[in-house]
């Protein structure tokens, strides 16, 4: 046993390292030797606080078991409180404990509670990530994983740069053979425990080219001594199979192994721990089936129920109390993800207050959607709540920057939660680049941002030329790419590659003179290829940044020119341009300020707050278009975020959709989001009903613009829904109002160009 006993435990071990002290005489002894550790005869600290439910799983006899945790049921407090029963109650050593979990912010979160219940350090437990266990694991057992000693772990980045190389090095053409593609298969295989040899490719073209460079990608990092982070857990793996030894010290040294966040395993890590408990280890894993919403990253929501399977005489204990939501909001989650098949099954329940019905707004667009957002948020703080403690949460990242807008207007403080601002993204900061240097030649961050976005031959080495030549002659980089061209002071390559950047830029700017901005900046997208730039990464990313491709159209589309900058003698384009420098320019809130918190329903997994707003849910946005069309259980993890979503609200939750939401710079008359219809409907207030024709809403009573200027009569003439008509535009349908006095905007669908913002007072409007 002292084989891997001492040199395995590292700086745990307590006596020095010739010691002869045997691994099963420390477990033994180690609570007599660590009196800290010893156990308590009163168990009252462990129990007092726990339901029957959140008992039951505590102090379970050691087998397996399965805790179904609904969300807000307590179960990192269960996961705590099991670890300290164990070695408080059952006399487990600290040191044949396992706590996995998927966070770094989990464990430390898991660490030091752990340290506050039992009252002494928790250094010597085992608690972290899988990750983080797998590569503790391989530092000490390098040999045996036929590692390096000093094995570097490759970063994403770095491991980028490896694959464009080797691409480079067999002659493939990025173009063909996307290395950001390459790295997403390359990652899936090794989630799925697959080394090259065994993948099937059945001489398949794309899959079999895909092998190739897999093997070898992994052969240079064999001889550089690299690992990357899809490696730890696969070479984890192979440290059990390739070693059986190994394998059984660390089953009887790690004889209790409680996981969390079961639901979120793939398939790589259910078998890594699924080998290390074996027939006699001691498992408690804690879940919920219905909160399995990364199923895009490799989440496998069927591991729960093989879990039953694969352990037989395992029992279940469902934590089913919420200790933070309504009983309205419970009642109307629980609905709706009964309509998931294949669910193992429970139901949250609080004996805390019913709550307030849940707000359902229909809008008329997604600006209207926006606006009551935000004025709801006006008056929630009016009242004297936190804007921390309001959320607004969304399927898609690019439906952020309405909200963003309408929050700046009301002077409302927010921070978009793990991601960045609209205007900061970096599809969006390279589509504005095309659009400035189009605007103005001269703009030499403009131009060295996009020369080579897309990748089009021209590199650093290209790029110090110009920069060289340009600080010679004194001149901006675009006149000193044309004087370089014209005295061939480059090589043929990166000549031709620079002349044809200037020939697509010149040919742009010619064919966008007469069109409006909306299909300016259509124009740039499409014309500069970032499409086609984007579709090479990895599917998830690449939508995100098509949908904010496409949300940043619907803003130029619907910009209107401030009457200010109209007198200053600005042009649409150079005043839109300004408006996004300064909006980009704008710092958000940091974590620790008031501020309103904007979101992704993914990122708000694990997030809690008093009042929740959920934008956007209409079929094709939420649930996604693409889990409607496919097949393999997409719709029901869809639904499985909404279920999620709903139940991160505490005291309010509002659900919003628009009847009409412009997408890629045209108008789409959407439904409303099928998970809607499964809400029973005496539990929502429908603040405005839906029309059945999906019409704008026309208001009983026309709206009153108050104003002094002459320009604007008092009693404004026309309600929403009926035909105008404008000198330029033509024909067009009222669709929304906004802002009052000489600056009251109206928003027109025009027969021919669309959706127009308009200012009153310069709009001469009649009707049509």
């Amino acid at each position: 046993m002292l084989q891997y006993g001492v040199a395995a435990l590292g700086k745990d071990w307590p006596f020095p390292a010739d010691c002869a002290l045997s691994w099963s005489i420390w477990i033994a002894l180690s609570p007599s030797i660590l009196p800290c550790w010893a156990t308590r005869m009163d168990v009252s600290h462990l129990l007092d606080e726990l339901n029957e439910a959140q008992r039951k799983a505590v102090t379970t006899p050691s087998q397996h078991t399965l805790v179904l945790a609904g969300a807000g049921s307590g179960k990192t407090r269960v996961l705590i409180h099991r670890l300290a029963w164990l070695i408080q109650v059952e006399h487990i050593s600290p040191l044949s404990i396992l706590a996995v979990t998927f966070t770094n912010k989990a464990a430390g979160e898991m660490r030091e509670r752990a340290q506050n219940l039992l009252q002494v350090s928790t250094r010597p437990l085992w608690i972290g990530t899988f990750h983080g266990i797998a590569h503790r694991l391989l530092r000490m057992h390098w040999r045996e994983a036929g590692l390096q000693e000093n094995f570097q772990i490759l970063d994403s980045d770095d491991q980028h740069r490896v694959l464009r190389r080797l691409l480079k090095e067999e002659g493939l053409d990025e173009a063909q053979w996307p290395s950001r593609q390459l790295q997403w298969y390359i990652n899936a295989r090794k989630d799925e425990g697959q080394r090259p040899h065994a993948i099937e490719h059945m001489d398949h073209p794309v899959t079999s080219q895909w092998v190739r460079v897999y093997e070898l990608y992994q052969a240079y990092c064999d001889r550089a001594g690299l690992v990357d982070f899809a490696d730890l857990l696969l070479y984890a793996h192979e440290l059990w199979l390739n070693n059986p030894s190994l394998l059984d010290h660390y089953r009887k040294r790690m004889s209790h192994l409680l996981v969390d966040e079961f639901q979120d395993t793939n398939a790589i890590q259910y078998a890594w721990i699924r080998m290390l408990a074996g027939n006699e280890g001691n498992l408690l894993v804690v879940g919920d089936d219905d909160q399995s919403i990364y199923g895009w990253r490799g989440a496998q929501v069927e591991n729960v129920q093989h879990f039953v399977r694969d352990f037989p005489q395992t029992q279940t204990v469902k934590l089913e109390q919420n200790y933070r939501s309504t009983g309205t909001i419970l009642q109307a989650a629980n609905a709706l993800i009964a309509n998931n098949e294949n669910r193992m099954g429970k139901k949250l329940w609080t004996d805390g207050e019913e709550g307030v019905p849940i707000t359902l707004y229909a809008a008329f667009n997604e600006q209207d959607e926006a606006r009551y957002v935000v004025e709801e948020i006006g008056q929630w703080l009016a009242q004297g709540r936190r804007a921390e403690e309001v959320a607004i949460v969304y399927r898609t990242t690019a439906q952020s920057r309405l909200f963003e807008e309408y929050l700046l207007k009301a002077s409302i403080a927010y921070r978009v939660y793990g991601g960045l601002r609209f205007f900061e993204r970096a599809e969006v900061k390279d589509a504005l680049a095309y659009l400035r240097l189009l605007q103005n030649p001269n703009d030499d961050a403009a131009m060295e941002r996009v020369i080579n976005t897309p990748t089009r031959g021209i590199g650093q080495k290209t790029l110090s030329t110009l920069r060289l030549q340009a600080r010679a002659s004194s001149l901006p980089l675009w006149q000193s790419a044309q004087e370089c061209i014209r005295q061939d002071q480059l090589p043929p390559r990166a000549l031709g590659a620079v002349r044809n950047f200037m020939e697509l830029i010149t040919a742009m700017r010619e064919r966008m003179e007469e069109w409006t901005l909306g299909k300016q900046m259509q124009g740039v997208i499409e014309g500069s290829s970032l499409v086609s730039h984007y579709e090479k990464e990895p599917r998830e990313k690449t939508e995100s940044r098509l949908e904010n491709l496409g949300e940043l159209v619907n803003a130029a589309d619907a910009f209107i020119l401030p009457v200010e900058d109209e007198e200053a003698g600005l042009t649409d384009l150079r005043s839109f341009l300004s408006h996004a420098a300064l909006e980009a320019g704008e710092t958000q809130g940091e974590a620790w300020d008031d501020c309103v918190q904007l979101m992704t329903l993914h990122s708000a997994k694990g997030l809690e707050f008093p009042r929740v707003f959920i934008a956007g849910m209409e079929d094709g946005l939420f649930p996604h278009q693409r889990s409607v069309t496919e097949a393999g259980g997409r719709l029901e993890e869809e639904r499985r975020l909404c279920y999620v979503g709903m139940t991160r609200a505490r005291e309010q939750l509002c659900l919003s959709h628009a009847e009409v939401r412009r997408m890629y710079g045209s108008e789409t008359h959407s439904r409303p989001s099928r998970f809607l219809s499964e809400i029973p409907s005496d539990l929502i207030n429908e603040v405005r009903p839906r029309m059945q024709d999906q019409r704008p809403w026309v208001s009983p009573r026309a709206p009153q613009y108050r104003s002094s200027y002459s320009g604007i009569k008092q009693d404004w003439p026309f309600q929403l829904g009926a035909t105008v008509s404008h000198k330029k535009f033509g024909s067009g349908t009222v669709i929304s109002f906004e802002g009052a006095g000489e600056h009251a905007r109206v928003q027109i669908n025009f027969n021919t160009v669309g959706a127009k913002w308009l200012v009153l007072a310069y709009a001469n409007l009649t009707s049509a």
